[in-house]
């Protein structure tokens, strides 16, 4: 169950950015009220759902660990954040009341004013070169089909972002229409962007995947990995994500390669080795326990 939860968590970085959120001269953005608890996962192979919701006035975010909260309020993903282990297993339940008339998309800034009165998050930013896998545009054809895009949709009244997993596999919901799934062997994703696709490759890597692409549209894709590369990928979205493996497991990835490496290239894609400069939120200040609701 751990693996498996290992790649639900944190799905909503998979949100295309553009880097890390600057403070503006603006009005504070908070919730009218906000309920903030304990959250646990039971261990057992029953599907399990985390993430995001907001319907109407309402939001929901359950299961998420700190460290999944700060990548959606700030905007950033999680190899972006510096700070106690504890932030990457620390799971929270938050009841929330939106304010009247504010978007749900401004949920990262919401975010950010609760984590700050609630958990007295403090932070500051700074620039660290590392290691990271750049997804480039591979050799021709591009095998990735061009989403079919209702133009003349209304916009969405609501905002989903969530993950459900169980023994059978994993599906994400990344709201507005695009999700990612993988079971029996084979990634399927809807509606995804560039960015999107870097992040779901990311999950199941060792390191971070930076779109270098330059490519704009919405995509469809499928692509098929074996039972050794399924294994080795799951491995690698639980170290990944901060979860504690014996041994044994992390012996299995000698020699278990790079499976992103096939699945980008089976999309007309490629990832490069590199090193790069990358900026990084680093917790100055932070509580575990929220302050009472």
């Amino acid at each position: 169950m751990k693996l498996l939860l290992a790649v639900v968590t944190g799905t909503l970085t998979l949100l295309p950015v553009a880097g890390l959120a600057q403070d503006k001269a603006q009005d504070k953005f908070e919730f009218e009220v906000a309920s903030v608890k304990p959250f646990s996962v039971g261990q057992t192979d029953a599907p399990v759902t985390l993430g995001a919701r907001i319907d109407g006035a309402q939001a929901r975010l359950v299961g998420l660990t700190m460290r999944d909260l700060m990548a959606m309020a700030y905007r950033v993903k999680i190899y972006q954040l510096s700070g106690p282990e504890w932030i990457a297993s620390e799971r929270y339940d938050i009841n929330a009341k939106m304010p009247a008339g504010v978007s749900p998309e401004k949920l990262p800034e919401l975010a950010q004013s609760l984590l700050s009165d609630r958990f007295g998050l403090k932070v500051h930013h700074e620039k660290k070169e590392m290691p990271v896998y750049a997804l480039l545009m591979g050799k021709p054809p591009l095998r990735l089909k061009d989403s079919v895009i209702d133009k003349n949709a209304p916009p969405p009244t609501s905002f989903t972002s969530t993950g459900t997993g169980s023994a059978q596999g994993i599906a994400i919901n990344l709201g507005n229409g695009a999700s990612f799934s993988f079971a029996g062997g084979k990634f399927e994703a809807k509606k995804v962007t560039a960015p999107q696709i870097a992040a779901v490759l990311e999950r199941f890597s060792d390191r971070p995947v930076m779109d270098l692409t330059e490519l704009k549209g919405t995509y469809d894709f499928e692509f098929n990995v074996s039972p050794e590369e399924s294994q080795t990928l799951m491995i690698h979205a639980a170290v990944a994500a901060g979860v504690q493996l014996p041994p044994q497991a992390l012996r299995l990835l000698e020699g278990g390669g790079n499976p992103i490496e096939s699945g980008a290239e089976q999309l007309g894609l490629k990832i490069d080795s590199r090193r790069m400069p990358v900026e990084i939120i680093v917790i100055d200040q932070i509580q575990k326990t929220p302050t009472e609701n």
